[in-house]
């Protein structure tokens, strides 16, 4: 990134922040952002209702696609320093747009966005470093992808090429689920995403997040996490965004994260540059740990939802340094976090009829919320014109909790739910069930 004089003047200046995203992701950003006292003001375009009960923030209407208006206003504010949250604007090039219109950026260029954008050309990438990861064909046809499945000896994953807010992904039981999945996608489920088709190997093992931040050439580490990708307990039904996460995940003990940096992290770093990617933003490596070791399932060129809600509350007031130090391609390389031996984890209350069809505009009840250690983070909300909380989205709230165990923390977390109430709220009970001993107990 170049750095011109008008830029050059804002260089070590943190006062105004913008954040570019309207989930519980965004808010839990603007959350710890807002903790450094360097930081004056945190903007978030566009934000949702929860937003404005941050300390320090503001919603900004406006069109993000109207470029001229967008840096007329970011001019304006003397913005300091963007963090994009949502893929879709890393996939439109919105982080390189504007660092030609010379504002800092935390968030990959469209360059380095295809790591998420498109599936089959990560997986090639990793096929070119020699990064562990399954087995797969890329298909251009139902045709095709009926061929291949048909000759394998086992079901195969089923994964939309492109964006698909975390949707794409079908693991069938039976080959005619594999059938049925790829029909769909080729049919125009999700519309040019699905031009193109993944087809995987299904690997086993259990699942854990990992999120490197990263300047074009350093990186560092933020604590592990695991998701619950799946809508029910004991993880079953389909795939959504994700229905929680608990950080850090013990099963990534010291020694294997010492192999997932050697085999995986520092190897995609490496071919990004190889391929003259300068990628200044958080890598996620979502990973499956097999008998045989650890192996990429997807990359993400963003924070994940809802491990980075469930992640920044671990973060201490110095976390928008190391954003901004990404963002200049600054990172000494020997930054350390301090997560204060907490530990912390996320349930996310949805619409009913989530990850599928449902319905908004219902009003949101809170009763008496324990607030110590504990975040209500808005996922997807509104206000009524009278000022009321409403649903709007999927996924609604994120309810976080941290303390020096996890049983504590969904203790707490559990608790916090009962006092919030809309109609068809729903929820997984058992978050956190590979680290809760009581729950273990109770199953």
């Amino acid at each position: 990134m170049s750095i011109n004089s008008k830029s050059s003047k804002n260089l070590n200046r943190l006062e105004n922040i913008l954040i570019i995203g309207n989930g519980g992701r965004e808010n839990s950003l603007a959350w710890v952002i807002q903790k450094n006292e360097l930081v004056k003001k945190v903007y978030l375009i566009p934000g949702n209702a929860g937003s404005e009960r941050i300390n320090k923030c503001e919603r900004i209407k406006i069109d993000i696609n109207n470029k001229i208006e967008l840096v007329k206003k970011l001019d304006f504010l003397k913005i300091d320093l963007i963090v994009i949250g949502p893929e879709i604007h890393l996939a439109n090039g919105l982080a390189d747009f504007l660092r030609k219109k010379d504002f800092k950026v935390f968030g990959p260029g469209k360059d380095g966005a295809k790591l998420e954008y498109s599936k089959s050309w990560a997986k090639e990438f990793m096929k070119d470093a020699n990064i562990p990861t399954a087995n797969f064909w890329k298909v251009n046809s139902f045709e095709e992808a009926k061929q291949i499945i048909h000759s394998s000896s086992m079901p195969l994953v089923v994964k939309v090429d492109g964006l698909a807010s975390g949707k794409g992904v079908f693991i069938p039981d039976s080959k005619d689920e594999c059938f049925r999945a790829a029909e769909s996608i080729f049919n125009g489920k999700f519309g040019k995403s699905g031009n193109v088709v993944v087809l995987e190997e299904k690997i086993q093992g259990p699942e854990v997040s990992i999120f490197a931040l990263c300047d074009g050439k350093k990186y560092i580490l933020l604590p592990t996490a695991q998701d619950h990708k799946r809508l029910n307990e004991n993880d079953k039904g389909p795939n959504t965004g994700g229905m929680g996460a608990y950080s850090p995940a013990p099963l990534l003990t010291e020694d294997y994260l010492d192999r997932v940096i050697k085999e995986i992290i520092e190897p995609t770093i490496v071919e990004l540059n190889r391929k003259n990617i300068d990628y200044k933003g958080v890598i996620y490596f979502g990973l499956m740990l097999t008998k045989s070791g650890p192996k990429v399932i997807e990359y993400n060129c963003r924070f994940g939802d809802p491990e980075c809600q469930t992640i920044m509350p671990l973060m201490d007031q110095n976390f928008v340094l190391l954003l901004d130090k990404c963002s200049m391609g600054n990172l000494n390389g020997d930054e350390k976090i301090d997560t204060f031996d907490k530990v912390s984890g996320c349930v996310i209350a949805t619409s009913k009829g989530y990850p599928n069809e449902y319905k908004i505009g219902f009003p949101i009840k809170i009763g008496e919320i324990d607030s110590c250690e504990c975040q209500i983070f808005d996922s997807g909300t509104s206000l009524s014109k009278n000022g009321q909380l409403l649903t709007d989205g999927g996924r609604v709230l994120s309810i976080v909790c941290q303390d020096k165990d996890f049983d504590k923390v969904f203790e707490k977390a559990y608790r916090n739910l009962k006092e919030i109430n809309f109609d068809g709220m729903y929820f997984r009970n058992d978050i956190g069930h590979q680290v809760r001993k009581t729950l273990s107990k109770e199953n």
